[in-house]
């Protein structure tokens, strides 16, 4: 007679869907507490890590020692100030992102990076300065530098978490289903108790490239918890746009993917199906500084530059863009900006002197250096010229113009704008009365303000920011353009949870049995950003989300 207390081989403690960081970060949870997990994908093994392994690896930390090594005074008031401002909750269903937030703030400010550290994670002693703000102190933008990239970047983050797991693995208590897709969650009696969907051909497709959806078989797994960490809605254009606010102006008729056709949002229909709330599906977060990439991985691969502030930003009819819409301040507002212009594109013009010292590229396949730990690649990143990657960008990129004159950089922009819509007269009006302003200490361009204070920043001085210069300066050349596109990245809004990672329905109350983490989830709450974000919040509200929603099932 079969024993009734062993378990079939469908059952679990918990099941996750989704193989990325936020899932691997709850699994290693359960693992730590001896539970069984089981965890499904959609997408072939080479898939593991999600998103998280493409990632320039930012990490939001307040008040580090690498701040203070660099003479950045930071606190959690001030963090709090910035997150708030950037955040702008002014919704009655914006109250569990708000505690997010605030629980998110505190965990920055504590034990996050002590915790990462003991999982063996470092951090480049160069703390970046991203979002660095609309202009006024209670508005948006971090008031000091706060973006401490991962030393192995992306997959450096997700590394031990996939090593916790793989030894759940071999102990016999974690099973991964890649190739399992969800299409249901089973409900019985108002709990979540399973999930049931599609088993879909193998597939050798690399990290990103698409995969057959090619139907084999049907599953169903049991278990008393269920994880959904799948993603957002970046790579599917047409959910994009249909969620597109008023706000933002116009949806770009065309955009290129920051992040590969398989994040889709499937599970965000299937979990509100089975009661799950959704929430704030209008915020979101996407780039203007997308490049197409010259060596694709997904459909419409696009890279986005990270850019310092020296570059001038023109709009696709010439027009310069108004302060504090300078590169890197304002992700959002220079989004709104430009789509309100009726034109999906911008351009950047600037010399080779600061594309040398100002861009990197995001993602952790553009980072060789970062990525692979690889100290003399490092030190090649620090000294004179342009990091590798850059440079390939700048000699085989569709978007890039390289010019040893004006008119020649001119007449290159004008060959790659639809509609000959692009003013080159204007742009060159501009370029010349900018550089007026470079050969005097006074200046009435508040972005040569910009970049002067910047310098005054240690680490903007030694790796970041250019010294000015007049843009026209043969010394300084060539003179460069590059075509800047949007770039879809993530979701800000999504299932609403409390701080368990519990999902709550309509009514506010738990779905018994269903939690939710990671980009889903909103990175907590559904929407802990609020409108916008302070950047290095993506991976951590990764983190943060999936250590709850695992803590809270081992718990239970």
């Amino acid at each position: 007679m079969a024993d009734p207390t062993r378990r079939s081989p469908t059952e679990f403690d918990a099941v996750i869907v989704g193989a990325g960081l936020a899932g691997l970060v709850a699994a290693a949870e359960l693992v730590d507490a001896g539970r069984r997990v089981a965890i499904l994908d959609q997408e072939p093994e080479a898939n593991l890590g999600g998103q998280a392994w493409w990632s320039f690896g930012g990490l939001f930390l307040v008040g580090s020692p690498e701040q203070r090594r660099l003479g950045v005074h930071d606190s959690l008031e001030l963090a709090r100030e910035d997150w708030l401002g950037s955040a702008g909750f002014d919704r009655d269903e914006d109250e569990w992102g708000r505690r997010w937030a605030e629980a998110y703030l505190e965990f920055s400010a504590g034990e996050k990076r002590a915790w990462l550290r003991e999982k063996g994670l470092r951090f480049f002693p160069v703390v970046g300065w991203a979002e660095r703000g609309g202009g006024m102190p209670v508005g948006h933008g971090n008031s000091v530098p706060r973006f401490h990239i991962t030393w192995g970047t992306g997959p450096g983050v997700v590394a031990p978490f996939v090593a916790k797991v793989r030894a759940g693995e071999a102990a016999g208590i974690v099973t991964f289903r890649f190739r399992h897709r969800v299409d249901e969650l089973v409900v019985d009696g108002g709990s979540v108790v399973g999930v049931r969907g599609a088993t879909l051909a193998p597939d050798d497709a690399p990290r990103g490239a698409p995969s057959n959806r090619d139907v084999t078989g049907e599953f169903e797994l049991r278990a008393p918890a269920v994880v959904v960490a799948s993603g957002g809605i970046g790579g599917d254009h047409d959910l994009v746009r249909a969620a597109w606010p008023e706000r933002l102006g116009t949806p770009p008729a065309s955009m290129l993917s920051g992040v590969p056709a398989h994040v889709d949002g499937r599970m965000l229909g299937i979990a509100a199906a089975s009661g799950a709330r959704l929430v704030n599906g209008d915020r979101m977060w996407h780039y203007t500084e997308g490049i197409r990439n010259h060596d694709p991985v997904w459909p419409l691969h696009g890279i986005r530059i990270l850019p310092g502030p020296s570059s001038l930003w023109f709009d696709a009819t010439g027009r310069r863009l108004p302060p504090p819409l300078f590169p890197g301040f304002d992700t959002l507002g220079t989004l709104e900006h430009l789509a309100k212009t009726g034109h999906d594109h911008s351009w950047f013009v600037l010399t080779q002197r600061i594309i040398e010292k100002e861009f990197a590229l995001s993602g952790s396949e553009q980072n060789p250096d970062l990525t692979g730990k690889d100290l003399r690649l490092l030190a090649e990143r620090l000294g004179p010229g342009a990091p590798g990657p850059v440079e390939r960008f700048k000699e085989r990129g569709a978007d890039f113009v390289v010019a040893e004159a004006l008119p020649e950089l001119l007449a290159g922009m004008r060959s790659l704008s639809p509609g000959d819509v692009l003013d080159t007269a204007n742009v060159e009006r501009e370029i010349v009365a900018r550089d007026r302003e470079v050969d005097h200490e006074f200046s009435k361009d508040l972005q040569l303000t910009a970049v002067r204070g910047a310098r005054s920043y240690r680490g903007d001085r030694l790796v970041r920011v250019a010294p000015p210069h007049r843009i026209l300066d043969p010394k300084a050349g060539p003179l460069i353009a590059v075509k800047l596109h949007i770039l879809t990245r993530k979701s800000l809004g999504g299932i609403q949870t409390d701080l368990s990672s519990r999902v709550l329905g309509a009514d506010g109350t738990p779905v018994h049995g269903l939690y939710a983490a990671g980009e889903a989830a909103g990175f907590g709450g559904g929407g802990m950003h609020g409108y916008r974000a302070l950047e290095g919040t993506f991976l951590g509200g990764c983190l943060f989300t999936g250590r709850a929603a695992g803590r809270a099932i081992a718990a239970d």
